[in-house]
């Protein structure tokens, strides 16, 4: 065997010849190399790179063999080459961990065939049916990587003869190391070689592959990632690509002598000088040791703008010893587009632009362009682009299928006691599963409910990645009347089976406490799933209520009357029977069907004055909107990205949130900001009122306000007939107005929940870092 450009770990190497059928798929192919090696397939994975032979005939490409299409190519080499052995090496990979049962226990997952998605060593997209997501050209992803990987390998076609396969392992543990580094990972991710016959770039050019780079999931992709508060969508940007990617001349000018970091930047700033120039080139010649560039209307207008640059020796650096300029040339129109600003200078400025804030639309991108560089790009290339840069910063969205259980365990590793369960379905495949659903809640969220208003807002929202999909969520309140994130869930959609699978996981693996008051809107799912007496959420273990704002479309759906509407709103907010009746009694007389409707529907869903204090005050599912709001960014994003997000989301909010708390009790207060403020306001209200004592051993009073209303306050039962306090868990004014009158303490009827103790013990649980591999 000739000598390669190989590098091993130890000096001793042994070559096995490994005979594989014409037909042999990419599992047959491992498991023949587990065989014939006798590696412990329990213990390492093998990762396969074969030396491929390019178009040229004279330069090789690392080329990673993954799946039945690859091993095809690769053993057709033998038929459409001169190549009669072909050089296969392995990358042999400890298995750290086993998978247990709470994170699936199984060994992989895919996505079925029909969705057009290549099988992945580790899980993939969901079983749902996904869509790429496409733009107005109904141009994909999938279609995209296709061209590019025929750009390095030429088709192939499915009949050919056996081929030997040169397999080459040390003898000692079967590690070695290719191309003077081990690769990354298994997506293939390549690094630069010094060998002549091996062509490899981080950069490719006409016959490399473009490979998303690795994700680090023990830090968060972008800043935003931790940011607490909502972002507006405003685009800026200081990029400055010419201080970053020149060592010698930075004004923007070219001149003989001048040095670049590396080819790829060199090609970058020849593309921003052009955009800027508003003139267009063309590659005369382009390998890893030149770069000659020349005026695209060179013959038509004999202008003599050229590059030649060259590799400095023994180094990436480029340094320019050929110039003429500048452009002599004219354009003989306005273009809106520009050649050189094409889709490796788009992803890389949306690339930018996302890590400030992954919330952008096309449309802000367009403009940004547009700001930039003066050029109106289409929407095909501001989506391809914005595509290229998501899978660069936050991974390829079907690998992240692949790496999601991955994440997972990371995440239970660094935090023990978060509830994570999978639902897959059994294929026809060994060891293979689809994945289906995930539900998670994070350790503090589970512990830090414990001390939140028994109350849980439940919505799901719509995924709009290249898989689509629904995420469902639980929210909480605390004491301050913020939100509090309990639990996630990926699903196919809402159904019914999807939403009692979630509230079943809740009840199971996050919260066993009873009189839970659950909102929701008026799904069938979520209406059966609440009813079901096996999954624990029926009365009166729990309490179900509807969404106001729902419950008040659904009306306008059938009735289309803004007037009836806004009585509808009324009659619901309403503290008491008596008010109740009398919007109700109003709708009655100006359409009895709207009144029937309404009547249809038991008063305790969506009434506060039937309700007997089981909604906390809350008649919306607005604390799940106002988080979906926060994470519509990342509905966008792989579902890696989307989970790393609540995590460090959600320990951003433990953290400020538990500052607070700790300043409020060093400084003995002993309500919520929130609650203090309506405290205040009642205090005030309370001091203008008239009181009549009737019994001073029960504390019956009749409380006359301003507005010449009066109400009764039974201070011994803790009520009033306004219904507030029912309604509040903190006292009304009339109970107040009462307390001070006989002296007592109002602060004893605020709920346990309201204390500052209580917001603290809700936001004292810690996040604890995802573990780095590398550590």
């Amino acid at each position: 065997m000739s000598k390669t450009d190989v590098e091993y770990e130890r000096s001793e190497t042994v070559i096995e010849p490994l005979e594989v059928p014409v037909e042999c798929t990419f599992q047959q192919l491992i498991d023949l190399i587990y065989l014939k090696t006798t590696i412990d397939k329990r213990m390492f994975k093998l990762v396969l790179i074969c030396k491929y032979l390019l178009r040229s005939g004279k330069k090789f490409q690392p080329y990673p063999v993954r799946d039945d299409s690859s091993v095809r190519k690769m053993l057709n080499l033998v038929n459409t080459t001169t190549i009669k052995e072909i050089e296969l090496y392995i990358k042999v990979v400890r298995v750290k961990v086993q998978l247990n049962q709470s994170v699936g226990g199984h060994a992989d997952l895919f996505v079925r065939d029909n969705y057009n998605v290549a099988q992945f060593d580790y899980g993939c997209g969901p079983s749902s049916g996904p869509v790429p997501d496409t733009g107005p050209n109904g141009d994909d992803e999938n279609s995209a990587d296709e061209e590019r990987n025929d750009e390095y390998a030429e088709d192939v076609d499915d009949e050919c003869d056996g081929d030997d396969v040169d397999v080459e392992v040390d003898g000692h543990a079967s590690f070695f190391r290719t191309f003077n580094q081990v690769l990354e990972n298994e997506q293939g991710i390549y690094v630069s070689a010094q060998a002549p016959s091996c062509d490899v770039s981080n950069h490719p050019d006409d016959e490399t592959l473009d490979e998303p780079s690795p994700v680090n999931y023990h830090l968060p992709p972008t800043p935003q990632f931790q940011h607490v508060e909502n972002l507006d969508n405003a685009v800026a940007s200081c990029w400055t690509p010419w201080v970053h990617h020149t060592t010698g001349n930075s004004s923007g000018k070219f001149v003989i002598g001048q040095v670049f970091n590396s080819k790829s930047d060199l090609q970058e700033v020849a593309k921003i000088y052009s955009i800027k120039a508003h003139q267009e080139y063309v590659v005369v010649a382009s390998s890893k040791k030149l770069l000659v560039l020349r005026c695209k209307k060179a013959e038509e207008c004999h202008c003599p703008w050229k590059l030649h640059a060259m590799v400095v020796k023994d180094t990436s650096l480029f340094v320019i010893n050929k110039y003429t300029g500048p452009h002599t040339c004219v354009n003989p129109y306005l273009n809106r587009d520009h050649h050189q600003l094409d889709l490796q200078l788009v992803s890389t400025h949306i690339k930018a632009l996302i890590q400030a804030q992954f919330t952008l639309t096309t449309t802000s991108i367009q403009a940004s362009v547009m700001e930039k560089w003066g050029y109106q790009i289409s929407y095909k290339k501001v989506l391809d682009g914005k595509h290229k840069a998501i899978r660069q910063l936050f991974g390829d969205f079907s690998q992240s299928y692949t790496e999601l259980p991955r994440l997972f365990l990371g995440i239970e590793q660094a935090n023990p006691g978060c509830a994570v369960v999978w639902k897959t379905c059994e294929t026809n495949m060994p060891n293979t599963e689809i994945f289906q659903l995930v539900f998670w809640s994070f350790k503090p969220s589970i512990e830090g409910f414990q001390h939140c208003r028994p109350i849980m807002s439940i919505d799901g929202t719509h995924l709009y990645g290249k898989y689509k999909g629904k995420l469902l969520i639980a929210m909480g309140c605390d004491g301050n009347n913020q939100l509090f994130s309990l639990t996630f869930a990926i699903t196919e959609g809402e159904n019914t089976d999807s939403w009692g699978w979630f509230l079943a996981c809740i009840r199971n693996r996050v919260t066993q406490r009873t009189r839970i008051c659950v909102i929701s809107n008026r799904h069938p799912g979520i209406m059966v799933a609440m009813a079901d007496p096996h999954l624990g959420w029926a009365a009166p273990f729990a309490y179900h209520r509807i969404c106001m704002r729902h419950f008040a479309s659904n009306f306008m759906t059938w009735f289309k009357d803004k007037l009836l509407k806004n009585l509808v709103c009324r009659a619901a907010l309403a503290s008491t029977k008596r008010k109740f009746k009398k919007h109700m009694n109003t709708i009655g007389r100006i359409n009895s069907e709207a009144l029937q409707w309404l009547e249809a529907v038991p008063f305790q869903l969506w009434a506060f004055s039937h309700d007997r204090g089981r909604r906390y005050g809350l008649m919306t599912t607005n604390i799940s909107k106002v988080f979906n709001s926060v994470l519509k960014g990342a509905r966008s994003l792989p579902v890696t990205a989307l989970v790393q997000l609540t995590f460090f989301r959600l320990n951003s909010y433990f953290v400020a949130r538990r500052e607070v708390g700790a300043n409020r009790l060093a400084s003995t207060e002993q309500f919520t900001p929130y609650v203090d403020a309506q405290i205040q306001g009642r205090v005030v209200k309370a001091g203008s009122m008239e009181i009549v004592l009737y019994d001073h051993v029960k504390g019956l009073f009749h409380v006359k306000s301003r507005s010449d209303r009066t109400h009764r306050v039974n201070l011994h039962e803790k009520i009033c007939t306004c219904g507030e306090t029912l309604i509040y868990d903190f006292p009304c004014s009339h109970i107040i107005s009462a307390c001070q009158h006989r002296c007592v303490d109002f602060r004893l009827f605020v709920e346990g929940y309201c204390t500052t103790k209580s917001y603290y013990d809700t936001w004292t649980p810690l996040f604890h870092p995802i573990f780095n591999e590398d550590e």
